[in-house]
């Protein structure tokens, strides 16, 4: 007995060590989570049941004021009904393209890397220095969009001038944005398919690409899809640069997204405590769009 527990002595030892030595090497990791991402997720919530307001000293606690005022904001409802369009609009567009665009340059030999890196300088490049550059494109007068338009016998609208197109002008910015790094994802996905899996199915009957990509790509893509889904949602709700730059949420707020108008109000109005009531209801909105993809998406993905 005694040489039996000897041995667990023994076994328990470097099992124990290892999981110090773990410990101690993720610590860095846990400080800056807690430090850069728990503690200000934290002090938003807090401050969003106060009235505080840079520049004053004191501030109080409202406890729901901030949220009960959301409801009646104009504004703030403007701007979620905005990131809604705007990414119902973004986020299928830049998967359906980027799956596209990344199935034409797997099946392509010649050309692959350099056609790779084109669609891809969009997610190198800023954004801001591209703001002249489309401007230029959806200029009313002078821009190739409306060039092109006229050419065909339309006549093109001010995109980023008038209500009515500059949330559709702003959509298609974003999807310039999103298609190149979604590209870069399906093309990962796409090289871990197994050839054998098509010629498989060619043998069972798939002769047409289209009976290939159902009964082969589309469902071994699935985790891909998942995760591409899920980052595409994210960045369409968190629009903010394109706004910023090219409309400041004009005209008469049809470009105002949710983050633009926290940002205005936090760093603007400086009225913090509103601002927070609005973040947590962003990032409410966030988790909830979360669980609802990985709920209904995650049942029908295939792991392989």
């Amino acid at each position: 007995m005694a040489s039996v527990a000897t041995v667990d002595h023994f076994a328990v030892e470097p099992a124990a060590r290892e999981a110090r030595v773990a410990w101690l090497l993720a610590l860095p990791a846990i400080v800056l989570l807690f430090l850069f991402i728990l503690l200000p997720t934290l002090a938003v919530i807090v401050l969003g049941f106060t009235d505080f307001e840079l520049g004053y000293a004191g501030f109080r606690f409202v406890g729901f004021e901030n949220y009960a005022e959301l409801v009646g904001d104009r504004t703030f409802l403007r701007s979620l009904w905005n990131t809604a369009v705007y990414t119902i609009i973004v986020a299928p567009a830049s998967i359906i393209l980027a799956l596209a665009i990344a199935m034409l340059i797997e099946a392509e030999t010649r050309g692959r890397a350099f056609f790779r890196t084109v669609y891809f300088l969009p997610v190198a490049s800023l954004l801001v220095a591209m703001a002249t550059v489309w401007q230029f494109l959806f200029h009313p007068t002078i821009g190739p969009v409306n060039a092109f338009l006229a050419f065909f016998g339309i006549a093109g609208p001010n995109w980023l001038g008038a209500s009515g197109t500059v949330l559709y002008g702003l959509a298609i910015i974003g999807v310039w944005q999103s298609v190149g790094f979604n590209m870069v994802l399906f093309l990962a996905g796409l090289t871990a398919i197994p050839r054998e899996l098509y010629a498989a199915a060619q043998i069972d009957g798939a002769k047409s690409w289209f009976d290939r990509f159902r009964l082969v790509t589309w469902p071994m893509l699935g985790p891909t899809t998942l995760f591409v889904t899920t980052i595409s949602v994210i960045n369409s709700v968190k629009v903010f640069e394109t706004v910023k730059t090219l409309t400041e949420g004009g005209p008469n707020k049809a470009s105002e997204v949710l983050l633009f108008t926290i940002y205005q109000e936090g760093f603007v109005y400086l009225r913090v405590g509103y601002a927070s009531a609005m973040t947590v209801v962003f990032l409410a909105i966030l988790v909830a769009l979360m669980f609802l993809q990985y709920r209904v998406l995650d049942r029908k993905v295939h792991y392989a």
